[in-house]
């Protein structure tokens, strides 16, 4: 029987609209440390790409009109991402400062916290919140 899903997908991926996918790239791989596992191009528009973390499939995103598509990013709605992610990292502090300079907004520096995480967050250049964290004990 053949799976329902592609080997090596996830169940469940976020798919994100972007302003620019050349751009998000850029941030997500300067930021992050996400590499782009595969692209789809369309008459030489880039207009999907699915990036991984540590192996694993972490996001997809294509940008805005994509497919026909009418979504946008939080950032060209005016609007605050109703989602957040949780991206466990080696280094918390290390992460915060590069998507800082890469272009994120800081929303909260980096601290401990009482659950047993350091823990930070941060907008990236198209509005999705991300907290950074790293497990203490």
């Amino acid at each position: 029987m053949t799976s329902p899903r592609p080997a090596g997908v996830p169940w469940l991926t976020p798919y994100l609209t972007v302003r620019d996918a050349h751009m998000a790239i850029a941030f997500y791989e300067a930021a992050l440390g996400f590499r782009v596992r595969d692209s789809v191009h369309d008459d030489g528009a880039l207009m999907h790409v699915e990036m991984t973390y540590r192996d694993q499939l972490i996001v997809m995103f294509a940008p805005e009109g994509a497919f026909g598509s009418k979504a946008r990013t939080p950032k060209s709605a005016n609007a605050i991402a109703p989602q957040s992610f949780y991206l466990y990292v080696d280094d918390v502090d290390a992460v915060f400062a590069r998507a800082v300079a890469a272009g994120a907004k800081s929303l909260s520096e980096p601290q401990d916290q009482f659950w047993g995480d350091r823990f930070a967050q941060i907008e990236d250049p198209d509005g999705y919140r991300w907290a950074l964290a790293r497990h203490l004990s």
